[in-house]
């Protein structure tokens, strides 16, 4: 068994609201490997979201530990967290995310420019993802111009541009038709198995989760479900 790429343990977040307290992760644990296609699956409220956002350093977690490429998430100050999420994490996002100022060759360059990679070779890794994506007639059009689709996967060849070895996609097909959608998982699981990247997506659908090669159910905060793993966490 390979060692894991993501390790979480007895994760919690609690958030206050006025005298109360509201437990919105409550203890949960798991094992994630490289090159799995991850789905974490639950109602809006169950603390999926806030799962997301804890393992992608987002936010901070109450309690527990967060162990990523072998680096304890919860002992890292801001900008280690900056830095750590710029060299190995992609992102790709309901609402897309684009710049609406940039064309869509420019939005898939942009991690790199943060980088500090130079203008030439952006341009060459942009579009390398672009036609990969299929999305290489559409490299000069802004996000105006171009359906949601089209958007979605100019965020794609952006989450792939810096060559992550994870991804974290919050509700990625919430925002398209259904044939998009399942356009959209086909090229997620492509993705996955071909470059061998981590894929952690959140999603409410459990049709769109019954795509992914494993599956952790949430409800009020806590783990009900684990499908697709071979042994207990």
């Amino acid at each position: 068994m390979a060692e894991p790429i993501i390790s979480v343990r007895d994760l919690k977040k609690i958030y206050r609201v006025g005298d109360s307290e509201v437990h919105a992760l409550d203890g949960i644990s798991f094992d994630l490997e490289p090159g799995r296609f991850l789905a974490i699956v639950g109602t809006s409220g169950s603390g999926k979201s806030t799962c997301l956002n804890l393992l992608a350093g987002l936010e901070p977690p109450s309690s527990g530990s967060i162990h990523i490429l072998g680096e304890k998430l919860e002992k890292m100050n801001e900008q280690q967290l900056v830095r750590f999420r710029r060299n190995h994490v992609g992102f790709i996002f309901q609402s897309y995310g684009l710049i609406p100022t940039m064309n869509a060759e420019e939005n898939v360059a942009l991690p790199l420019l943060f980088r500090g990679v130079d203008k030439e070779e952006r341009q060459r890794t942009a579009r390398t993802y672009m036609e990969r994506i299929g999305i290489l007639d559409q490299a000069l059009h802004m996000p105006g111009q171009m359906s949601g689709g089209q958007q979605q996967r100019v965020g794609i060849a952006r989450a792939l541009a810096s060559k992550p070895e994870l991804i974290f996609a919050d509700e990625p097909t919430g925002n398209l038709d259904s044939r998009t959608t399942e356009e959209v998982l086909s090229l997620l699981r492509d993705i996955v198995r071909e470059q061998h990247v981590t894929l952690v997506m959140v999603t409410h659908d459990n049709s769109i989760a019954a795509r992914a090669d494993q599956q952790i159910r949430i409800v009020d905060g806590k783990i009900v479900e684990r499908k697709g793993f071979t042994h207990a966490d």
